[in-house]
């Protein structure tokens, strides 16, 4: 990265979604071609990274310099980097609908109609040409015989496997991010971290038996994990955290998908055998529950569930395992998020400065500023006005809400329509009282605050505006109404422009 996309990181996952929800899809292309072949490095040479990361992105930066070269819309562009994606994970993994799901889930944050179309055949057509390469053969191998032989697995043993997959994606989520914190307070020179990284990867390597080897794709077959003491399964689990933790804190690059599928199948399998020695009579299958758990910890990790139930149902064939992938996801996700609040890509972001919301209205509003919807011009009322002067207010102007100032127009507080009715139904109002004696304190934002902000604290006060001010003096700038917010979130979603960074 540093000799030929020189100031770049590189471009993962999150930096897709960041460039659909703020950038209007546009990607560059140096950094991502870069970052692609970094990451061939790391996985070609054993890295506990995975290969769907990269193509992903790679798919994503195709779609937007062709939605550039044939001057797309922004909200067509976006559509088109969500194929982009669609189409690398469903090439990666010979899952189309996972690779829809995934790009509709997680790229545009919203299971839109326009956008399920043009998705999907995008993620169909990139499962047909990798055929062709790749054979029509699941990513990984499946067990020939696996299943549950009792409906009570499904109501008791499962949901149970739900809980220990969301505690150890949360464990997956904090070892990762803390690993990188940790690698940046050493403060070595790239090289030597590079290294050490390296070293301590290698070494996790000799220690399992070479079965933490980075192939991009599993080094195991499911139906080993069945045959492995449920110990060796566990240390399996937290070596491959640590490996990718460290493979990618290090400097490596790579994706994070493909090590969550094998930690959830090792806690899967874990979990599956120690349950068979301790029920020997009930025939249960380990293997299954390391399919199952596959799918429950990349959708934990990741914060994807639908795409973590589509993978493993697509990698089956199998309607049975439906159920109990379904219910397990669904808690792991559910425990997953109470523990960790992050997902392995929010993460990412969060520790940028970054915080994408999901829904496409969230992220409009998130992007657009006070500054660009306030009225710099209100009505307003001085701290000694008289009752009289107050109570002529009534029944007159557009706003409900007239902010109070003192003689420096610093904001005293609010004064409501409402509490003008109040004082005018009251006959024992005093004559001598003012508006700062009738003022509340309110919640107020500055011109560099976000709509969504705006909204937020609109929303604590439960009143159609909000007063604007300048936080360093607590000057009255102005006033924004949810009126104002809703013109300009219409004429920004019209237009497709907001590319505003908050």
């Amino acid at each position: 990265m540093r000799a030929f996309a020189p100031g770049q990181d590189g471009l993962n996952i999150p930096d897709v979604q960041r460039a659909v929800a703020r950038e209007s899809g546009r990607i560059p292309m140096r950094p991502a071609l870069v970052r692609t072949a970094a990451s061939a490095v790391t996985v070609g040479s054993g890295g506990a990274a995975g290969s769907e990361g990269p193509v992903a992105v790679l798919g994503s930066t195709i779609a937007s310099a062709l939605g550039r070269a044939f001057r797309f819309d922004p909200a067509r562009t976006k559509v088109l980097v969500a194929a982009g994606a669609a189409a690398g994970i469903s090439a990666a993994f010979n899952a189309p609908l996972a690779g829809a799901f995934f790009a509709l889930e997680e790229i545009l944050g919203s299971l839109a109609v326009g956008a399920f179309p043009p998705v999907v055949v995008a993620s169909v057509v990139a499962a047909v040409v990798s055929h062709s390469f790749l054979g029509n053969n699941p990513a990984f191998p499946i067990p020939e015989e696996y299943g549950y032989a009792l409906q009570r697995e499904v109501l008791v043993f499962y949901p149970f496997l739900g809980i220990v997959s969301g505690l150890v994606a949360a464990l997956f989520v904090k070892t990762f991010f803390g690993t990188e914190e940790f690698c940046r307070t050493l403060r070595l020179h790239p090289a030597v971290l590079a290294l050490l990284g390296g070293a301590l990867v290698g070494a996790l390597v000799l220690l399992s038996g070479g079965l933490l080897v980075g192939h991009g794709h599993f080094a195991v077959h499911l139906d080993l994990f069945g045959g492995m003491s449920w110990t060796s399964l566990a240390l399996l689990a937290v070596g491959s955290i640590l490996a990718t933790s460290i493979t990618l804190g290090a400097g490596g690059s790579g994706g994070v998908f493909t090590p969550s599928l094998f930690v959830g199948a090792a806690t899967g399998g874990a979990f599956g055998v120690a349950l068979a020695g301790l029920l020997p009579d009930l025939n249960l299958r380990p293997e299954a529950y390391a399919l199952v758990g596959m799918g429950a910890v990349v959708g934990a990790a990741t914060s994807a569930p639908i795409t973590g139930i589509l993978l493993v149902f697509e990698m089956t064939n199998d309607y049975e395992i439906v159920l109990p992938l379904m219910l397990t996801t669904v808690i792991a996700n559910l425990v997953a998020r109470r523990i960790e609040p992050d997902s392995l890509y929010s993460g990412w972001l969060r520790r940028r400065g970054e915080r994408l919301e999901q829904g496409a209205d969230r992220d409009v509003l998130a992007g657009l500023k006070v500054r660009d919807a306030f009225d710099p011009a209100p009505h307003v009322v001085g701290s000694t006005a008289s009752l009289d002067l107050l109570l002529a207010h009534l029944g007159r102007g557009a706003y409900t809400d007239l902010p109070v100032v003192d003689d420096e127009r610093r904001l005293i507080g609010i004064i409501t329509l409402a509490d003008l009715g109040r004082l005018a139904g009251n006959r024992d109002t005093p004559a001598a009282t003012v508006a700062a004696d009738v003022a509340t304190p309110a919640e107020s934002v500055t011109p560099a605050d976000s709509l969504l902000e705006a909204i937020r604290r609109m929303g604590v006060r439960g009143t159609p505006s909000i007063p604007v001010v300048d936080r360093s003096t607590g000057r009255l700038l102005g006033l924004v109404t949810r009126a104002g917010v809703l013109g300009l979130y219409e004429r920004t979603v019209a237009t497709g422009e907001h590319r505003t960074f908050t």
